[in-house]
């Protein structure tokens, strides 16, 4: 499964995958408190995607930081002209681009039910 996170919710997003390694294939943080959950980060083996706005200058650095002590493949980006919340026209458009490529890239295929044809 893919976990998608903002804010505090983004802390408890990480903390699951490193709970539960197996079951989580790909995270994606959005303004999020990866602070919040910091000696979890090196047993977060799953591709993490780390998204923070460009104008929420207190949180660039301990998303840098997060990046760095991640377990596995770990990207970040920011949005220029983003605050925190992504209110600016057009941020969370891009928030949806890159999570959803970033899941597209990194979950595995669909999964059909017994006798459905597949797509």
């Amino acid at each position: 499964m893919g976990l998608f996170g903002a804010s505090t919710g983004a802390a408890a997003a990480l903390q699951a995958a490193a709970a539960h390694p197996a079951e989580v294939a790909a995270v994606v943080s959005r303004g999020g408190r990866p602070d919040l959950a910091f000696t979890a980060l090196p047993h977060v083996t799953a591709p993490t995607l780390l998204i923070v706005g460009g104008l929420d200058t207190s949180l660039i650095e301990p998303h840098r930081a997060a990046c760095r002590r991640l377990g596995g493949e770990s990207r970040l980006v920011i949005v220029p002209g983003a605050t925190h919340l992504f209110e600016e026209p057009g941020a969370l458009d891009e928030v949806a681009r890159l999570a959803g490529d970033w899941f597209a890239r990194h979950l595995p295929g669909p999964r059909h039910a017994p006798g459905a044809p597949a797509r």
